[in-house]
């Protein structure tokens, strides 16, 4: 079975490619030319891509996916959310952290709070005819300094925060099963990240609901 998944980035094509070919999925690349949705809502901007990019697939009998995230700062009411891409590219980690200078506590997790924010993920994938639409999502922290390493988009400045042992996620500040120890996702493995990743979880809840869909259709 072959996927086509419409995205520029490498590091999410990795990520998708892992996750798939577990259920012998091949991922390749989707490029197509795209008009940048205007909506302050993830699911309206992941549905409108799949409706152009519907155009470019090769082989109708083929999967689609499209896949649309961004970072949520708690502090600034949600920025750059929507605009991760654009905040991206015009002020970077950097900017980010110096519009969060003065959020600072000596409290561990006073701090958390303070820093608060999350990655949400919508993915869509097109499949017989049928969309379906799965969400993720990764609660953590701003980091005061960018981390180098592995990584991509805003991996340098998020901490994840830590899980339980049932893989949830804990409250900021709270110490769990799984933890990166203070770690940015930039400086982790890509292995150690999928643990986290608001792009795993809704690529796995994805995967759920074509086996439930394989199972009604037997």
């Amino acid at each position: 079975m072959i996927l086509w998944f419409l995205t520029g980035n490498q590091g999410k094509l990795r990520e998708a490619s892992t996750l798939f070919s577990k259920f012998d999925i091949e991922v390749k690349q989707l490029r197509a030319q795209i008009i940048e949705p205007q909506s302050d809502n993830l699911e309206e901007v992941a549905r409108a891509k799949m409706a152009q990019a519907l155009d470019y697939l090769p082989n109708k009998e083929h999967l689609l996916l499209v896949e649309d995230a961004g970072l949520f700062v708690g502090s600034l009411n949600g920025f750059p959310g929507v605009f991760s891409a654009y905040a991206l590219q015009t002020i970077g980690c950097d900017g980010i952290i110096r519009m969060m200078k003065h959020l600072q506590s000596d409290d561990p997790v006073q701090d958390s709070h303070l820093r608060k924010a999350e990655f949400q993920a919508v993915a869509v994938l097109h499949i017989a005819g049928e969309i379906l639409i799965a969400r993720g999502l990764c609660p953590g922290k701003i980091a005061h300094q960018p981390s180098g390493g592995e990584g991509f988009g805003f991996d340098p400045i998020f901490i994840p925060s830590d899980l339980d042992a049932l893989g949830d996620a804990l409250e900021p500040g709270e110490i769990g099963e799984v933890s990166t120890h203070g770690l940015p996702f930039g400086a982790i493995d890509s292995a150690q990240k999928n643990l986290f990743s608001h792009r795993g979880r809704a690529l796995s809840s994805l995967i759920e609901m074509m086996n439930e869909r394989r199972e009604h259709l037997k």
